[in-house]
């Protein structure tokens, strides 16, 4: 019998205002049919009520952003920073206790702080701290599961970096404010151990869903109905309904749903060699990368 009864995928936004175009949500259900787009102009605290609130029941829920900040390659979040978080859930609190009066789960208090903006590259200027000796470089820190994203082909970004349009520094700042409030009513794993029942959070990483679909990278996304299920079939989903154009948030969701269906009972997917206890506490990972 399947772990899951329902596979729920969050593509992410850490852009300011109170409405995103780039969140979306999608659902697939272990009993089959295609992955169903739920139709909702959404702000962060929507998503947030409907993972606190609204779930069903025995749902495995991917986010994609990043969990945590790397950790591993300086040995600790901020170094030389005393008051440097220990592990994920007191960076999370850190995060949401420095943006607490920022509306929509934003967290541009915190990048702005005097004492951590030295550590990201912002789009003024590149933080001192950016790496790990001081010195100015190029991408950034990594976690650990982002070298292994990287292994597989992908071309991860640091959480440091605020800016450009692949920057996923504010998208996964926002997100550990959203699992702060979450705390105590939705596990994440793997800074929390798997539950043998109820539902359960873990970071994804869209192209990751999107190679296993037969998409290459630098191709990863897909602007209209026929290359989205094209990719579904390749997952073994039924279509979706739709021609023409469709947006690639909404795309991502869909196709991520319908991929963590697929792959939700897979042993290797939830012991990846390279997750130790520490890293698990401190950066956590990206399902999928092995």
């Amino acid at each position: 019998m399947p772990r899951f009864r329902h596979f729920v995928a969050i593509d992410w936004s850490g852009a300011k205002g109170p409405k995103q175009k780039g969140i979306a949500l999608a659902l697939a259900d272990a009993a089959g049919g295609p992955p169903v787009l739920v139709e909702h102009r959404w702000s962060r605290e929507d998503v947030l009520a409907v993972l606190r609130d609204e779930l069903p029941a025995d749902s495995l829920v991917g986010m994609d952003l990043g969990i945590a900040l790397p950790f591993a390659d300086c040995g600790g979040y901020f170094p030389g920073f005393q008051a440097s978080p220990a592990d994920a859930p007191r960076l999370w609190e850190m995060i949401d206790d420095i943006a607490r009066g920022e509306p929509n789960l934003g967290a541009n208090s915190f990048v702005a702080h005097d004492r951590l903006r030295p550590y990201f590259r912002d789009g003024v200027e590149t933080g001192k701290h950016f790496g790990c000796d001081g010195a100015e470089h190029g991408k950034g820190r990594f976690r650990v599961t982002e070298k292994a994203q990287a292994a597989m082909g992908c071309k991860p970004y640091s959480n440091f970096n605020l800016v450009g349009a692949a920057q996923v520094g504010k998208s996964s700042l926002t997100g550990m404010r959203m699992l702060h409030h979450l705390r105590g009513h939705l596990p994440v794993w793997p800074i929390d151990p798997r539950p043998d029942n109820g539902s359960v959070i873990v970071e994804i990483y869209t192209s990751l869903a999107a190679l296993e679909a037969g998409r290459r990278i630098g191709q990863a996304k897909m602007r209209d109905y026929d290359a989205l299920n094209a990719a579904l079939a390749v997952l073994g989903s039924p279509p979706v309904t739709g021609s023409g154009e469709i947006d690639d948030h909404s795309s991502d969701a869909l196709l991520t749903a319908a991929w963590l269906r697929k792959v939700a009972d897979d042993p290797a997917r939830w012991s990846p060699k390279d997750l130790t206890p520490e890293i698990a506490q401190t950066e956590g990972w990206t399902f999928g990368a092995l």
